[in-house]
Order: structure tokens, then C-alpha cells, then sequence
């Protein structure tokens, strides 16, 4: 049956009752009961024919699912004051980074604390990742062409976050193959108060947490994590919840890239109110931790499936997952993983058309289990189905024999394989480099310039400074 989709952007995974009611209200007009949540945060309006029309209107941006070019924020604000986060990164603070994107991004975008597991750090295009410096982030590039993320070699300042990204937009209709390049070609473009990186990015390792449920925060605050396996959430139900968001006076909603929303704030003498509506409407919200930390294609019901013959054959057999996530992919589909363990499905033998083959898939994991690495190992390949069980087991049980030892390599840098130093000269009053190897195209600088024979009246190309503003440095990159 053929099915029309639409994706609503909502920016940073995070929206007011108001507005998530009025979607609800545009999904009801649109003939749908239900509503489905996207991967990167985003709200999927899906029906089970071509005859999807939508009252858009110009507050909210519908964009089809083929549509290219238009992409959603993701952030770790559904995490923030709940679960482990770094102390200066409040639910405020990512509120007023995401005011600042004006425009909808091309590229995808992430903005996350590395102290939560809730939302994945590696999974945009431009990756920006909280630094113990106050209001100062990490920024790590993978580019549509790019094989790799690339630390970007300056700290980017919380209120700077939008422009630089626009810039690196424009930037991409030049060639540009390295952090590096990009570097300086964002400081010839946009004034932006960065600081030095002075230490690795360190991701530490914690348990993936618990999301589901009515749980305690605080003397006298609560938050719900409500989860539907199939991800198709009730419209009724979610309007009335946006009812008691506002007489409970809860500012925000927000999606998780796990398909499920968190509520946080809920007062205590209004949690009686939320437990009675979960109850009237029967919804479940202590599910097997078997069934969650699962990433599935949107609406790809042969994915669904083979999850609940996997769980059903872990509950079976009495398994613990705790700390586990899981994701199956399909082979029509290119993905940045960011769960422990993948099951990937193989592309069927080519030229054998109407020859019925048995599906076969490969198993990955995560080096030390932890997405966070970006490197994934090859388990098993070309397996069937019914071995997939047994082999998730083998895998669960290496997971909780290296729990808690020591890592295979270091997490305090997320690429710690090599060092090279380099020489350049920096500004000491913008920090911007100047670099022998790339020159000053600005100033008709060739390429292999040497500093010492840099005209006397060259100056900083985005602070204009004099020459006798730098200072030789040295620069350290690790690489593979």
C-alpha cells in the first residue's frame, strides 16, 4: 500500500504544549489519529495512501521526507537537568543557542553535552559538543564528502553557534577538505569570539539511562518519559497531555532521537493528575528494558518485526540488555550508527529477479561498546535470521565482561591514534592563524610563504593587527 509522509521540523527537539497542540490539530485536519516521531527529533505525519494534504501554516515547516536540503537541529536538551550533564549546560542555555538559528540549516546540525548518552554527539554534519569552558564548545566536521569527523581548531562561543554555522553553509560552495581550511576561511568571513583548544574533547562513559516512566528530580519535581513501541502516538491523547502541560505550568516538550518525548518540571502536587491520565487512557510506561534503546528506520514494518522476534527470544531466554542499545538498518538506507550494536540487513544477490532469497545480516559493535568511539567492529557477516539471537547474546555477554574495566585505548580523546605538531604564527588579539602551508589568499599570499617573508605591512586578516602582533605556536592534530 502506498503511503504519503511529512516531516515537521522542530528545531533542538524541543517545542511549548501550544505549539505541539496545534500540529496535533493540523495532523486531525489532515484525517490522521496518530502521529509518529523521527530519528532527529523531528514529527512524521504518515498515511497509508497518496491522499496526505496539510493545512500548513507558516508557523510550523513541513518538508517531505525526499526533500533535500532541509534538516533539523538536534539537541540534548530532552536530557538536560534530568540525567548527568555538564553543570554551566542548563535547559535555558540551549533555548537561547537555538533562538539564534534564524534560518532553517542544509546541514545537519547537532548541539550536545557530552555527559549524557541520551542523544547521540556524532551523528550531524557539524557537531557541537560542550567544553568545560563556560559557553565555549568543540566542534567536530563531517561534511557531506567527508569520510571522517575532523576537530575543528578553535572553540566556538554559545552565541557565535548559528553564524558559524551559516558561514560554513555558504563556505560549502568552495573546496574545502580540511578543519583547517574551514578555519580559516570562517574567521575571513564572520567576527567570532573563539578561544583555544587547550585540552581533548573527553567523553565519559555512563550506563545508557532509564527514559521511560514517572521519576523524581529533586526535592519536589518530576519528569515522564512516555514511550509507544510501534511509534505511532495517539493525537487524542496527546492534546489533552498538552492540556495538563499548561495547567501544570510546563513551558516545554521534547522528542528524543529514540522516538519518545520527555516532560520535565511536573510539579508534585499535580503528579497525582498525570498518573490519573496515564491511567485513563492505559498508557504503559514501564516497558522491558529489552524493548528499548532500539533505533529503526521510521515506519519500516520488516524492522519492526525482526525486533520483536529478537526480544521476544531474549525475554525467552531471560537476557539482560541494561546499557545496551541496538539499532537495525536497512541496506537502502546510509547512516551515521550511534548505538552499541548493529544489525545490518544485506543487499539482495543482483539478477535474481523473482528468485525468493532468504534475507541475511551482519553484526557490529561499537568499539568498547560505546557509540561515542565512531568505530565499529565486524562480529559476524552473512548470517540468517534465526542465528541473529544466539549471536546478540554472545555479544551482550562480551558487553558486560569488559563493563567497567579498562578501555581498549583512552577515551579522554575521541581519536587519540597520532600527534603531529606544527609551526604557525597567531594573533594575540583574535587568535587567528597564519599558517606557512595555505598562505593568505585575502592578502595574495601564495602557499609555502614563509612567515619571515611576509611583507612588513602584512597584517591579520580578520583583525587587521600588524605583523608584530604574532606569535609562532605550535599546534598539535592527532589523525589515524
Amino acid at each position: 500500500m502506498k503511503q504519503t509522509f511529512s516531516r515537521v521540523i522542530v528545531k533542538g527537539g524541543v517545542l511549548s504544549p501550544a505549539e505541539l497542540k496545534q500540529i496535533l490539530e493540523l495532523g486531525e485536519s489532515a484525517g490522521l489519529d496518530t502521529i509518529s516521531l523521527g530519528s532527529r527529533q523531528d514529527i512524521l505525519f504518515i498515511k497509508d495512501d497518496d491522499s496526505l494534504k496539510i493545512d500548513a501554516q507558516e508557523k510550523f515547516q513541513f518538508v517531505s521526507p525526499e526533500e533535500i536540503g532541509s534538516e533539523n537541529i538536534v539537541s540534548s536538551y530532552a536530557s538536560a537537568d534530568i540525567f548527568p550533564n555538564t553543570p554551566w549546560l542548563t535547559g535555558d542555555r540551549y533555548l537561547y543557542i537555538l533562538e539564534n538559528f534564524r534560518q532553517q540549516p542544509h546541514l545537519k546540525i547537532n548541539i550536545t553535552d557530552p555527559k549524557q548518552r541520551l542523544v547521540p554527539l556524532f551523528t550531524g554534519h557539524l557537531n557541537f559538543i560542550a567544553s568545560a569552558h563556560e559557553d565555549y564548545w568543540y566542534l567536530y566536521v563531517r561534511l557531506p564528502d567527508w569520510e571522517e569527523n575532523q576537530m575543528y581548531p578553535a572553540l566556538i562561543y554559545s552565541w557565535d553557534i548559528a553564524k558559524v554555522a551559516a558561514a560554513i553553509e555558504d563556505i560549502l560552495q568552495e573546496e574545502s577538505e580540511t578543519a583547517e581550511v574551514l578555519f580559516e576561511l570562517v574567521n575571513d568571513a564572520v567576527d567570532s569570539n573563539n578561544r583555544t583548544v587547550d585540552k581533548p574533547l573527553e567523553v565519559p562513559f555512563y550506563p545508557f539511562p532509564y527514559y521511560e516512566g514517572i521519576n523524581r528530580v529533586g526535592d519536589d519535581r518530576y519528569w515522564l518519559g512516555l514511550y509507544w513501541r510501534n511509534n505511532k502516538y495517539y493525537i487524542d491523547f496527546l492534546k489533552v497531555l498538552c492540556d495538563l502541560c499548561a495547567d501544570s505550568k510546563i513551558g516545554k516538550i521534547s522528542i528524543t532521537p529514540w522516538k519518545s518525548i520527555i516532560i520535565k518540571g511536573i510539579p508534585e502536587n499535580s503528579k497525582i493528575e498525570w498518573e490519573r491520565l496515564l491511567g485513563r487512557y492505559g498508557i504503559n510506561v514501564r516497558h522491558s528494558m529489552l524493548e528499548l534503546n532500539w533505533h529503526l528506520p521510521v515506519n519500516n514494518k520488516a524492522a519492526l518485526k525482526l525486533k520483536e522476534y529478537l526480544v521476544e527470544n531474549f525475554d525467552k531466554r531471560d537476557i539482560s540488555t541494561y546499557g545496551l542499545t541496538f539499532g537495525i538498518t536497512d541496506y537502502t538506507r546510509k547512516a551515521y550508527y550511534f548505538t552499541s550494536i548493529i544489525i545490518e540487513k544485506n543487499q539482495p544477490p543482483v539478477g535474481l529477479d523473482g528468485v525468493k532469497i532468504r534475507d541475511t545480516y551482519n553484526l557490529l559493535y561499537a568499539k568498547n561498546f560505546d557509540p561515542n568511539t565512531q568505530q565499529y567492529i565486524v562480529h559476524v557477516q552473512e548470517v540468517d535470521k534465526a542465528e541473529l539471537p544466539r549471536l546478540l547474546i554472545e555479544l551482550s555477554k562480551m558487553y558486560f565482561e569488559q563493563l567497567g574495566k579498562k578501555p581498549v585505548e583512552s577515551k579522554k580523546s575521541i581519536s587519540p591514534k597520532e600527534t603531529i605538531k606544527t609551526e604557525a604564527y597567531q594573533c594575540t588579539d583574535c587568535l587567528t592563524v597564519y599558517d606557512p602551508k595555505y598562505g593568505d589568499e585575502s592578502q595574495h599570499i601564495e602557499a609555502m610563504t614563509t612567515f619571515e617573508d611576509l611583507p612588513e605591512d602584512y597584517h591579520c586578516s580578520l583583525c587587521e593587527a600588524p605583523k608584530s602582533n604574532f606569535v609562532k605556536r605550535v599546534f598539535e592534530k592527532e589523525v589515524d
